[in-house]
C-alpha cells in the first residue's frame, strides 16, 4: 500500500469488435455492412443501383453508394483511401474518373458510340454519364415535335420571324391564320436561302458542329460544302451541284409578326404554331392559357375555340382565376360564362381555402357576391373568403394558404384609431362589403371575430346590431331591411355527395329555428328539398342551442323563401328554383313543413342554397 513501482500504465488488451457494424446507405432507410460481402446481398443490390444511376451528383452518389471515410475498409489515416473491389461491386474512384475524362477530351479522334456492358459488369464511365438530352425542351423543339409528321423534301417554304425567333413554315398549314396568311401575301419576293444537299449532309453538319472536338473554323468549312445556293443565273452543266440539289431547296418567303403580349411565350408561340399541322387542338392544360393569346394574335379561329373548349372541360380551383382573365382579355364569353358558373358553386367551398384565391379579378369578386346563384354555408363563411382574398392580395409572397385565426391576429395588429375600411388603403374594398348580407351573420362567436378584425366600421356593426335586436323585439319580424327579397333574405346551404342518401342543417334566425333537409329518394339521382319548423324541445337542436339561444313563442310564423338547386348536367351548369314562396309555418304537423321540391336526374355534388325572409305582420 501507498508504494508505486513502476508508474507506467500497464498496456490493455486490444479492443475488438463484439457485433457486426453495419451502416446506414441510400435513400431508403436501409442498412449494409461496411466491408462489401458477397453474403450482403442487400447492399450490393443498393450500392449497383446507386451508381447506375447517371443524373446525380459524385457527392449524393458517393454517399449512397458507402463510399466515405467511415465505411472505408482501410480505418489508417496515414494511408491513402482506398475501397474493397469486388465482382459485384463496379469500381468508381474518382480520380481514375477524372483521369479518363482528361484523356479524352486530349484525343483528336472521333469517339465511338458507347456499347452496353452486362449488368453484372457495369462500366464506372456509363454510369457516371449525364444525358445530352435536355430536361425541359427548348421551343424549337416543341414546334418540331408537333410539325415533324410533315414530310417535304424541299423543305420550308416560310420563315416567320416573331419573339426574336426564326420558325420555318409551310404555305399550305399558314391558310389557318388569318394574319399569317395576309402577311404572306403582302410579303415581299421570295429570298433564297442555303439548305442542305441531302440528308447525309444534314446529319454529318450537325454531328460537326455539336461536338467539341471541331474548331470553329472547321464547322464554318464543314457548313459551306454541305450547303447548296441555287441561283437564277445558268446552269454550267449535269453536274452542277444545283442540278443534284434543286428536290431539297425551294424559294422561303420571309416575313414578320410583332406581338407585344406579356401571355404569348417562346412556348406558348411553338405549340400554336405546331397546332397549324393538325386538324384537332392538341395543348396541355397549363399552357392553354398562352397558346389562347396566340391564336388571338394570329386569328386562329379554329385553335382558338379548341382552346376555349379545354378551358371549359378542365376548370378548377388552381386554374379558374388564369382562364377567366385569359377569357376576359381575349373576348371568349363561353369561357367566361363557365368560370363565373364554377365560382359561383365553389368560391366557398374550393377557391377560398386555396393560395390561387390572390388572383381572382376584383370586377369579378363583385359581379359574384351581387349573384342570386351564389352559394355559401353561410353568410359568414362569404365573409371569411372576402377577408382571405383581402389578406393575400395585400401579402403577394406568400406561397401557403394561411389559418383563419393568423388572418384575425393580422388585422386585429393593424392601427386602432380607425377601421381598416376607414383607411386609404381599404377604402378600394368598401363596395365589397356592401355587397355582403351582414344582417344575416346572427351567431355571436362570428360578431365577436368581426368587431376584433376592425375591418368594417363602427356604424356598420351598430346598424346590424340595431337590426338584430328590433327584429328579436317584433317577434322576428325584419321590417328594417330592403324590400328586395335577395338583397334582405337569409342564406344557408349545404353540398350533398354520394353518401350519406339524406341531409339536414339547422338555420336559427331571431327565436325560430328551422330544419333545411334533403333526401335521397332512389339511385337514379331523386331528391327532394324541403323546410321544417323546429319546436324548442326538439332533439335535434344540439344543447347549446336549448340552453342559449333565444325562442320565440309564437306559434306561427310568416316566412318568404326560396330553394335553389344546383350542379353540374350533361355538359353545363344548371339551376332549379321555386322561386319566392310564401307559408306560415306553425308547430303542428301539418304546418311545420314547406311544399315539397322534388327533381329528378340530378348528379353529385348537388349545391342546395336556401333562401329566407320574415315579412313584417
Amino acid at each position: 500500500m501507498g508504494i508505486v513501482v513502476d508508474g507506467r500504465q500497464p498496456e490493455r488488451h486490444p479492443e475488438t469488435v463484439r457485433c457486426r457494424v453495419r451502416k446506414q446507405v441510400g435513400s431508403t432507410n436501409r442498412w449494409r455492412l461496411p466491408q462489401s460481402l458477397g453474403s450482403d446481398l442487400l447492399g450490393t443490390s443498393q450500392a449497383v443501383k446507386a451508381i447506375k444511376v447517371p443524373a446525380w451528383s459524385d457527392s449524393v452518389r458517393s454517399i449512397m453508394t458507402g463510399e466515405s471515410a467511415c465505411t472505408s475498409v482501410n480505418r489508417d489515416p496515414e494511408k491513402v483511401y482506398t475501397f474493397q473491389t469486388v465482382e459485384s461491386r463496379p469500381f468508381s474512384s474518382p480520380r481514375l474518373l477524372r483521369k479518363a475524362a482528361l484523356s479524352r477530351s486530349s484525343s483528336p479522334s472521333i469517339p465511338s458510340p458507347p456499347r452496353t456492358a452486362p449488368a453484372q459488369m457495369v462500366s464506372p464511365r456509363l454510369a457516371v454519364h449525364k444525358p445530352l438530352t435536355p430536361h425541359y425542351p427548348t421551343p424549337a423543339q416543341v414546334f418540331h415535335y408537333h410539325s415533324k409528321h410533315i414530310f417535304d423534301v424541299a423543305g420550308p417554304d416560310v420563315v416567320l420571324h416573331c419573339l426574336s425567333t426564326s420558325w420555318e413554315l409551310h404555305k399550305p398549314f399558314l391558310q389557318k391564320s388569318k394574319v399569317l396568311s395576309e402577311l404572306l401575301y403582302k410579303a415581299e419576293n421570295p429570298k433564297q436561302q442555303q439548305f442542305y444537299r441531302d440528308r447525309t449532309a444534314e446529319t454529318l453538319d450537325r454531328y460537326i458542329r455539336d461536338s467539341d472536338i471541331y474548331s470553329n473554323e472547321y464547322q464554318e468549312i464543314s457548313q459551306r460544302l454541305n450547303t447548296v445556293t441555287i441561283s437564277d443565273g445558268p446552269r454550267k452543266g449535269l453536274s452542277d451541284p444545283a442540278h443534284t440539289s434543286i428536290q431539297r431547296t425551294r424559294n422561303v418567303t420571309a416575313i414578320k409578326l410583332k406581338i407585344k403580349d406579356a401571355n404569348v411565350t417562346k412556348e406558348a408561340l411553338a405549340i400554336a404554331l405546331g397546332n397549324l399541322y393538325h386538324d384537332d387542338t392538341r395543348v396541355d392544360e397549363e399552357d392553354v392559357a398562352g397558346v389562347m393569346a396566340a391564336a388571338y394574335h394570329m386569328q386562329c379561329a379554329g385553335l382558338l375555340n379548341g382552346c376555349s373548349q379545354i378551358m371549359i372541360d378542365t376548370v378548377k380551383a388552381s386554374n379558374v382565376c388564369t382562364y377567366m382573365k385569359a377569357a376576359i382579355q381575349y373576348e371568349q364569353s363561353s369561357v367566361i360564362t363557365t368560370c363565373e358558373r364554377w365560382l359561383e358553386l365553389n368560391l366557398v367551398p374550393q377557391l377560398s381555402l386555396q393560395i390561387h384565391l390572390r388572383e381572382l379579378p376584383m370586377e369579378v369578386m363583385i359581379k359574384l357576391l351581387k349573384s342570386t346563384r351564389l352559394f355559401t354555408y353561410n353568410e359568414y363563411s362569404l365573409y371569411k373568403a372576402l377577408c382571405n382574398w383581402i389578406f393575400l392580395r395585400r401579402h403577394p409572397e406568400l406561397h401557403l394558404m394561411p389559418s383563419h385565426s393568423s388572418i384575425i391576429t393580422y388585422f386585429n395588429s393593424l392601427p386602432k384609431h380607425s377601421a381598416f375600411l376607414e383607411r386609404e388603403e381599404g377604402q378600394v374594398y368598401s363596395g365589397l362589403f356592401l355587397s355582403l348580407k351582414l344582417h344575416g351573420i346572427t351567431d355571436t362567436s362570428h360578431l365577436d371575430d368581426i368587431q376584433q378584425m376592425n375591418i368594417l366600421p363602427y356604424q356598420w356593426l351598430l346598424r346590424v346590431l340595431t337590426q338584430h335586436y328590433h327584429s328579436l323585439q317584433a317577434g322576428g319580424d325584419m321590417r328594417l331591411l330592403q324590400y328586395n327579397f335577395y338583397s334582405g333574405s337569409v342564406r344557408a346551404g349545404f353540398i350533398m355527395e354520394q353518401d350519406p342518401p339524406f341531409y339536414c342543417e339547422v338555420m336559427s334566425i331571431h327565436g325560430f329555428h328551422f330544419e333545411l333537409k334533403a333526401v335521397r329518394l332512389d339511385a337514379e339521382g331523386t331528391y327532394t328539398f324541403y323546410i321544417q319548423r323546429l319546436k324548442p324541445s326538439d332533439p335535434v337542436l344540439s344543447f347549446r342551442a336549448c340552453e342559449r339561444h333565444t325562442f320565440s313563442l309564437r306559434q306561427d310564423r310568416d316566412v318568404r323563401y326560396d330553394i335553389k338547386v344546383q350542379c353540374f348536367l350533361d355538359g353545363q351548369y344548371q339551376c332549379w328554383s321555386t322561386g319566392v314562396q310564401a307559408h306560415g309555418f306553425g308547430l303542428d304537423g301539418k304546418t311545420s313543413r314547406s311544399k315539397p321540391f322534388t327533381l329528378s336526374n340530378l348528379k353529385c355534388p348537388v349545391y342546395a342554397t336556401f333562401h329566407m325572409v320574415f315579412p313584417p305582420t
